[in-house]
């Protein structure tokens, strides 16, 4: 049996059990699911998967809401000094990542972030162009956006 489907039903069975239909009922049942379904790993053959997809999703969503508070005082400083730091200017990244879905989540998190702008990927989708706000190493931004945002998508689409 599917355990995301399952870990569905056991959120949907407390809302019944405690009349509390809202979306927070729901997300209660969700996690109180999920605690039940980890207790009850052995029962479940791909268990260990769904917890593991989980964990990276839920690292993916922190790791990217953190970079998206530092950047946003970084453009928000370079913005109220008197003094610009910004060098924009236009990166080419190799993508690791070959799945659509994977890009289409890379691309989004890039343009998402202040400061950067996915702008296109080629044809044979190996190559994403970023603009970036701050553009004087365009080495340790390649390097940064591999080793941050391209790894956790992949880490958590696998």
């Amino acid at each position: 049996m599917n355990i995301f489907a399952l870990n569905i039903a056991l959120a949907v069975a407390w809302a019944a059990l405690t009349g509390n239909f809202t979306l927070g009922g729901l997300a209660v049942g969700f996690v109180l699911g999920s605690g039940a379904l980890y207790l009850a790993k052995p029962l479940f053959p791909g268990c260990d998967l769904y917890f593991l997809r989980g964990w990276r999703w839920v690292k993916l969503c922190v790791l990217f809401l953190y970079e998206l508070v530092v950047s946003s005082i970084a453009v928000v400083w370079d913005v109220i000094t008197p003094s610009t730091k910004a060098r924009p200017g236009v990166i080419a990244m190799p993508l690791d990542v070959e799945d659509e879905m994977a890009i289409l989540l890379v691309t989004n998190l890039i343009s998402l972030t202040p400061g950067t702008l996915s702008l296109d990927v080629t044809d044979d989708r190996k190559t994403l162009f970023i603009h970036a706000m701050f553009a004087d190493d365009p080495d340790a931004i390649r390097a940064q956006l591999k080793g941050g945002m391209e790894r956790w998508v992949k880490e958590a689409m696998e």
